[in-house]
This record gives C-alpha cells, sequence and structure tokens, in this order.
C-alpha cells in the first residue's frame, strides 16, 4: 500500500504487512527487540515521544491490543487520549473521518485505529494532514499488522531468523481472521519454508489468500512435523451459523491437545492472538504448558507497537 511508505521508502504509516518490504518488517522487528527491555522495564524511554499526542481511536472492543499500545504510548512519553466509542459523538451519527478530524485539530499526532470494516483506517490516513500518522489497531476481516508482527518476532526469538527453514501451521478459523492475514503477509515476506493451513471446509477462506499454502482439513496431518503452532479463536457466532456443528465436535476435530501436539516436532511453539476459548479450540494443558508462548507474544507485543509508534513518529 502506496501510502504506507514515503518517498524515500520510509514507514509512514503501518496500515497492512501485505506487500511490505522484507527488510522494513524485519527492522521493525530488530527496533522492538532493542526496545523491549526498557519499554517493559520502567522510564529509560521517557523522552522518546515526549510532547507527541497518541489517540487509542477503537470502534470495537480490545482489551490486550488496546492496553499494550497504551502502555507503550506511555513508556515512550507521550500523551495518550483513548477514544471511548460507547460515549462519543459517533452515537450521534458523526463520521469516523468527521471524529478523526475533530481530535486531529485537538492537536493528536499519531492515531491507533480498530474498526470492523475493511479499508478503514487506510481511508482515514487518506483523509488526515499530511502529518498526521495511522497505525492500524485491527480492520474487518483483513488487516492485523502489529499482531503479525509481534508474532514474527516471537517466531525469530524461539526459531531464529532464517524463517526458510520453518514448517508453521496456523490453524482455526482464518476464514474471519485479520490475524491469520497478518502472518500470512508476514511469513511470506520472510520467506518461511512451508507455511500450513488447516480448519473446517467452512472456516478456511475461498479466495487467494492462502496461495502457496499448504492447506486441508486434516488437523492431525497439518500438525505433523511442524515448528510451530498458531492456534485461532473459533469465534462462538460461527456456531449459531452453521459453520460448526457444535463446540464439543469443533474441540474434537480441531482442539490442540498434548497428545495431538506430540505430533509437532519435540521442540514446536504454541502461539495464540488471544483470547483463547479453553476448551475449544485449546486445551488447559496446552495454554499452560512449556511449549506455550502465549505470554511471551503478549509481553512483545508492547515492544512492537512501541517500536511501530517510534519509527511512524520519528521518536
Amino acid at each position: 500500500m502506496a501510502i504506507q511508505l514515503d518517498h524515500d521508502g520510509r514507514l509512514r504509516h503501518l496500515l497492512t504487512l501485505d506487500g511490505l518490504p522484507a527488510a522494513t518488517i524485519a527492522g521493525l522487528l530488530d527496533a522492538a527487540e532493542g526496545l523491549k527491555p526498557k519499554v517493559l522495564g520502567g522510564t529509560a524511554l521517557r523522552a522518546s515521544l515526549a510532547g507527541r499526542t497518541v489517540c487509542t481511536l477503537f470502534f470495537e472492543p480490545s482489551t490486550r491490543t488496546r492496553s499494550s499500545f497504551q502502555l507503550a504510548a506511555t513508556r515512550l512519553g507521550a500523551d495518550v487520549l483513548n477514544f471511548d466509542m460507547a460515549t462519543s459523538s459517533s452515537k450521534k451519527g458523526e463520521t469516523a473521518l468527521d471524529t478523526m478530524r475533530n481530535l486531529e485539530a485537538m492537536g493528536v499526532d499519531c492515531f491507533v485505529v480498530r474498526h470492523a470494516e475493511n479499508g478503514a483506517v487506510a481511508a482515514l490516513a487518506e483523509g488526515a494532514r499530511p502529518g498526521t500518522r495511522f497505525v492500524n489497531a485491527g480492520d474487518g476481516r483483513s488487516n492485523h499488522p502489529t499482531q503479525g508482527l509481534l508474532d514474527m518476532l516471537t517466531l525469530r526469538q524461539r526459531k531464529g531468523a532464517d524463517f526458510s527453514r520453518l514448517k508453521v501451521l496456523i490453524a482455526g478459523d482464518v476464514k474471519h481472521s485479520r490475524v491469520a492475514r497478518s502472518d500470512l503477509h508476514a511469513l511470506r515476506a520472510l520467506g518461511a519454508g512451508e507455511v500450513r493451513v488447516c480448519g473446517p471446509a467452512t472456516l478456511l477462506p475461498d479466495d487467494r489468500t492462502l496461495a502457496g499454502c499448504v492447506v486441508g482439513d486434516d488437523f492431525d496431518a497439518a500438525l505433523d512435523g511442524v515448528d510451530a503452532v498458531i492456534m485461532l479463536r473459533l469465534q462462538r457466532e460461527r456456531m449459531e451459523e452453521g459453520l460448526v456443528p457444535s463446540l464439543e465436535q469443533y474441540f474434537r476435530d480441531y482442539g490442540l491437545t498434548p497428545k495431538r501436539l506430540r505430533r509437532a516436532r519435540p521442540d514446536a511453539i504454541v502461539m495464540h492472538p488471544g483470547p483463547m476459548n479453553r476448551g475449544v479450540e485449546i486445551s488447559d494443558a496446552v495454554a499452560d504448558g512449556p511449549q506455550s508462548v502465549i505470554l511471551d507474544q503478549v509481553a512483545n507485543g508492547v515492544a512492537v507497537r512501541a517500536a511501530v509508534m517510534r519509527t511512524v513518529l520519528g521518536g
């Protein structure tokens, strides 16, 4: 997406990982790795974004993503404005663009936006002043770029920088997952050796999303010999839509249990973007087990989001 980069190839906004150069992705991972001890450990970076204002503009609910952006911005010394959709003028009919422009007029430098519609964050970036920056915190089913980055950082920390050696499995409700799409964009850019995707046919996309992937509906077979398993949340409304017969049957066919995990490599890691449905897509024993790096992902999220905001704001 051309709007993301300036004429010199520097990152202006982070809207998607689709088409982002591998060098840019690797640079953000390097920056996050360097920032992590300071971001999680105290106030050493408070001068980085002092005097800048970051607004978390969330039109959908969020816990981990919003909290980690807020914490990262605070640790960098920015003033943080939290937009509350429930009490905003959008309830009176104000458009997202007008909301953004009003906040921009108050001096907001960077908007961290979550929205239910595909492309909504890019549309806001197109309508903003040239100096205002945007970070996509998840839009529609299409993009969640900082989640993709933190997943890649977690993979790199545990498995090394040579992604060409890796077999990675993404399993579950891929069709409705913006996380899966951003992970796929990043894995392709970084040259992952083999990317497998598994889920019931009703929960797999029927477009080009899975181009180049090894796709199947046999979870046991898909687990054989993989280095990492990225489990996706089953959105329970899919059961009501008839896409899943029952939660019990879903867990029987696609739930990650210790027995199933033994099909992967002995040193395989287990990831999940959260929130987890324990007993639906993942068992307690796996979620809390020695191969789980789920809490590492959460910690890496703060570092990645700090690196992204610092990059786009030039801090």
